[in-house]
């Protein structure tokens, strides 16, 4: 696959041009990589305004994960999470009010999209029985019974998948519903750009999304903040054509072409064998499941790149990352209830040999789930308008009955314990005390 981005980049480094441009680095620096650091100069193309070298990397991108166009962003999901909220309430039917129906467990940048867009979510809470914050199951009977529920259908719906402990939605029973009731199906799917190229795909786009997003930077060899925006071959065709007015409304007009040359890179690198390595990858993780299994440890359901385990009674999953930090291992994420490992094919065998023998056996019993109750706290403000109010930060014990300012979440993306414009209530105090949340950002008092 060709690799245009990148080959303009090799030649005008190569080409010994006086660069009487920014950056203000002139192309030399201690990093070794300011040759390729550009801004948008004569053949170099504008990503908001793509129409040569970055407009043709976006075509290889697309084809490869079959979408109707594929958008390129320098600042990760977070940026294409409010361009996809953008589109969808641009795109409502005229006269029916900004709403969208999420799955409480959202990455921060919905919370802020809400502010920013002035629309009101209406939570999809998980399921009975759910321990942890980082979850949000949400059956396809739920979502027909909220949708039902409603006065009009909302401007979409949407849901993260997987979510942080690598649960996965149930994408096409989903889409089905939200086809019956008309509303477009957006994924937050920022852990999950690999999941194109397994057999068969397990991508949104392919299991029924209109609009999906995922950070590559997270499961494939790209830098950091390099992500797409995906747009299904069945979404509106405004959708399409919107994309980049959207995604420039968020965005910095001063995008990474290092970033950008990695996206382009990244295709050619998923163009060749990569099918077969990311198979390889998955059956040499589900062989370190099986071998921390058969040493006593809880092995949790997750996406194929992914390794959760629960954390055994008297211990948490910040102490067995401090195991994993002794045996030369880094984790993911970790807190009181679960370790999580994220791989892909570029972890070596080595690397997960180091993570059995940092945690050998475990002998005690999985620890008992807490279920607490979730904090449904009242609906005080808007997110717009307690966003943008004066806030004051307090200790979490003494936030009893004030309205939240910024969202208290326990990592990103995760149910938020208060969402900004709630009244703070006792089921709030007790989750901060369990997640060991000790300052929290609320309105501030007018005494």
């Amino acid at each position: 696959m060709t690799t245009p981005l990148a080959d303009f980049l090799r030649a005008y480094a190569a080409s010994g041009t006086a660069r009487l441009h920014m950056p203000g680095h002139k192309g030399r620096g201690p990093l070794g990589c300011e040759a390729w650091d550009l801004t948008e100069i004569s053949g170099a193309d504008s990503l908001y305004e793509a129409a040569g070298v970055i407009a043709r990397s976006e075509e290889n991108a697309a084809a490869l994960f079959g979408s109707a166009a594929t958008f390129y962003s320098t600042e990760g999901s977070t940026q294409c999470v409010k361009a996809m909220l953008f589109l969808a309430l641009q795109n409502r039917p005229a006269g029916t009010p900004p709403v969208v129906l999420a799955a409480r467990n959202v990455h921060k940048s919905f919370v802020h999209a809400a502010a920013l867009l002035d629309f009101e979510p209406l939570w999809l809470w998980p399921e009975e029985g759910t321990s942890s914050l980082c979850a949000c199951p949400v059956a396809a009977e739920g979502l027909d019974r909220a949708l039902s529920a409603l006065d009009a259908p909302p401007a979409a719906v949407y849901i993260t998948s997987p979510d942080y402990l690598g649960n996965m939605a149930d994408i096409p029973a989903l889409a089905e519903v939200c086809r019956r009731y008309k509303t477009p199906l957006l994924a937050d799917n920022a852990h999950g750009a690999y999941l194109r190229f397994l057999s068969p795909s397990r991508h949104p786009m392919d299991l029924g999304a209109d609009l999906a997003c995922d950070s590559a930077h997270k499961t494939l060899p790209v830098l950091t903040g390099g992500a797409y925006l995906h747009i299904s071959k069945t979404a509106p065709a405004a959708f399409r054509e919107n994309a980049r007015a959207a995604l420039a409304l968020f965005g910095s007009t001063s995008p990474s072409y290092l970033t950008l040359a990695s996206l382009d890179l990244c295709s050619r690198y998923l163009s060749e064998n990569y099918p077969a390595r990311l198979k390889e990858a998955v059956r040499r993780l589900e062989a370190l499941g099986k071998t921390l299994s058969a040493n006593g440890w809880q092995v949790e359901p997750s996406d194929p790149l992914r390794l959760t385990l629960r954390a055994p009674s008297g211990l948490t999953g910040l102490d067995l990352a401090d195991r994993l930090r002794r045996g030369g291992a880094e984790c993911e994420y970790a807190d009181r209830d679960f370790l999580v490992l994220m791989t892909t094919p570029e972890n070596t065998p080595e690397d997960l040999a180091r993570v059995s023998a940092a945690l050998g056996e475990n002998r005690a019993p999985a620890a008992p789930a807490v279920s607490l109750p979730l904090a449904k706290g009242e609906r005080v403000l808007s997110i717009r308008e307690a966003l943008f109010a004066p806030q004051e930060s307090v200790p979490a014990e003494e936030s009893l009955g004030r309205v939240c300012g910024a969202p208290t979440v326990g990592c990103p993306p995760a149910v938020p314990i208060a969402v900004s414009g709630e009244r703070i209530g006792p089921e709030a105090l007790a989750l901060f005390r369990c997640y060991g949340v000790k300052r929290v950002d609320v309105l501030k008092s007018e005494n």
